[in-house]
């Protein structure tokens, strides 16, 4: 096997790792999809994971030097991009580049190349990341209302969806999918925002709207009150349970959006939406105890909803 299609397999078999690893219901929905689409998917995941480890790493160092390292991150994707498709990719020379973004680019570059992925997704994704670092011109840590949020998501998130429609393909030009798709991303990013309250907040970020949160009596302070003590103040319950309606809402307006992607796909995506909104369903069962657990999905619940929607017509 020549050393750059080596390279190429042991790429992908990486993403595959770290989807397995880190996204349980994501690489459980992936399962579902066809063995030609699945490696690009796990691709794409590879990237948008091995990107946050970088801006959360406390390892990375100063706020500056993430930076840095996203900077560089985009040099590296726009030098290995300029060449046709097919070339194989340079070694890296910027010493800002951590050892394991350089294991991701092959199966990255293959999959943007072999699905003509537009690559302006993936800057608008870098630029929302560096909305999360301190001192970067774009830096964010709190949102005053949903559409504030919503920019933020549309880098975070819809920009994720965008990359993966020309994967998933569709029964209808790409453009009428693309809305269902971005807002199906977003949805996701919220129920993970619904979900990890308390983490972000010990890295000094909310993303919850404050107006939403305002409505109902919420505040920083009350935020912050919980996390210390694990619970969880009725006012920022029915914030919550606003807020989940809201989420909700959003994985409504997606689901059309599933019926114009490639019938091959649909029982993955059908299954990605509902491990996702099943997150909700476990926030509320809790009684909303987002600072005293985190909500997961069960095992088994998975394994029936992933059966319930590849099923489905």
């Amino acid at each position: 096997m020549p050393a750059d299609a080596a390279a190429l397999r042991d790429a992908y078999r990486h993403c595959r790792r770290v989807a397995a690893a880190h996204g349980r219901s994501y690489y459980l929905a992936t399962r579902l999809l066809s063995a030609d689409r699945r490696p690009a998917v796990h691709a794409l995941y590879g990237f948008a994971r091995t990107v946050d480890d970088i801006v959360d790493d406390p390892h990375v160092g100063a706020p500056g030097r993430a930076v840095t390292v996203l900077d560089a991150v985009e040099r590296r994707l726009r030098a290995a991009w300029s060449q046709p498709i097919g070339m194989p990719v340079a070694p890296p020379t910027d010493p800002a580049l951590p050892a394991a973004f350089d294991r991701v680019v092959p199966a990255l570059t293959d999959t943007v190349g072999r699905f003509a992925i537009d690559p302006r997704h993936f800057w608008t994704f870098l630029d929302s990341m560096r909305m999360d670092i301190p001192g970067s011109p774009l830096f964010r840590n709190r949102y005053p209302t949903m559409a504030a949020l919503h920019e933020y998501m549309r880098g975070s998130a819809a920009a994720i969806g965008l990359q993966l429609l020309p994967v998933l393909g569709t029964v209808c030009p790409a453009a009428e999918a693309e809305p269902a798709a971005a807002a199906l991303g977003d949805a996701f990013q919220l129920t993970n925002f619904l979900r990890d309250i308390g983490e972000d907040l010990d890295r000094d970020r909310i993303y919850l709207p404050a107006a939403e949160l305002a409505a109902f009596g919420v505040d920083e302070a009350l935020l912050i009150d919980g996390r210390r003590t694990g619970r969880t103040d009725r006012r920022l319950r029915r914030a919550l349970a606003h807020l989940i309606a809201v989420n909700r809402d959003l994985y409504r307006c997606a689901r059309p959006g599933i019926e114009l992607l490639s019938p091959g796909v649909r029982p993955g995506i059908r299954t990605a939406a509902a491990l996702y909104a099943a997150i909700l369903d476990r926030i509320e069962d809790s009684g909303y105890a987002v600072f005293a657990q985190r909500a997961v999905v069960p095992q088994r619940r998975r394994l029936r909803l992933a059966a319930y929607a590849a099923l489905s017509t």
